[in-house]
């Protein structure tokens, strides 16, 4: 949440569509509605062959752009037995989308433990 703009974020389970943890203002969405609608946009993008037809190139980050903002959905590597993926929700008057993405990653690197 210490990423400009963020209005919300949600860590979400990809295998099973529940949220792990949220925090911020989700408006009338609640964290687990988030989560579960969430996980079928990353579900469509994974079996999308159009989006993953080389087989040595990961999908890693979807962007979902809206007239008041944006919404940033990363998946997180690491060894779990499911997929899991961030949900962070942007203003589009205070968010930045490259630097979010930049910030993202990074905040996501290490809570994933990974070396840069």
């Amino acid at each position: 949440m210490d990423i400009p703009g963020a209005r919300s974020v949600t860590l979400v389970d990809g295998a099973s569509g529940l949220a792990i943890a949220a925090a911020g203002g989700h408006g009338d969405i609640d964290e687990h509605e988030d989560a579960a609608s969430t996980t079928e946009v990353v579900r469509a993008a994974l079996g999308c062959s159009a989006l993953t037809n080389d087989r040595t190139d990961d999908v890693t980050e979807l962007v979902v752009c809206r007239t008041g903002g944006f919404h940033l959905l990363h998946l997180v590597d690491g060894d779990f037995d499911g997929r899991l993926f961030m949900h962070v929700a942007f203003d589009g008057d205070t968010g930045n989308l490259g630097m979010a993405r930049y910030q993202l990653r990074n905040a996501l690197d290490e809570l994933a433990g990974a070396d840069r």
